[in-house]
């Protein structure tokens, strides 16, 4: 049996949807990128910073970027709680697990913290 030590909100139901919220998240901020790309075909450096110059451009861009992290977490644990099990690893399958799921913790972390800066110029 696997334990939810490392899982995003303890329950099936709500990683469930989690993710499909965040889901809906990406995929509007997708779709608005998308619009505003065909809409400025020319667009060049000026009008790509004059967009992100806004503070709702730019909210949009971090609750985009948070959704980004909950959607990978809750995916890669479910990959992770999934695949890497005793039958598959034997008796290590609990410390190769928890050392995967912690290294992509740091790393998205790391992307996380990266994206914040890059965003709000920190």
């Amino acid at each position: 049996m696997v334990t939810n030590v490392t899982n995003f909100s303890r329950s099936g139901l709500y990683d469930w949807m989690a993710q499909r919220v965040t889901a809906v998240v990406l995929a509007a901020y997708s779709l608005f990128l998308l619009g505003y790309i065909l809409a400025n075909p020319g667009m060049g450096y000026a009008e790509w910073q004059g967009l992100f110059a806004n503070s709702w451009m730019r909210i949009f861009s971090l609750m985009s970027l948070v959704a980004l992290s909950a959607h990978a977490w809750i995916g890669l644990w479910s990959v992770t709680t999934d695949y890497l099990t005793p039958m598959t690893l034997g008796k290590w399958a609990t410390g190769v697990r928890f050392l995967v799921q912690a290294l992509c913790g740091v790393i998205m972390f790391v992307l996380f913290v990266w994206g914040v800066q890059i965003l709000w110029g920190i």
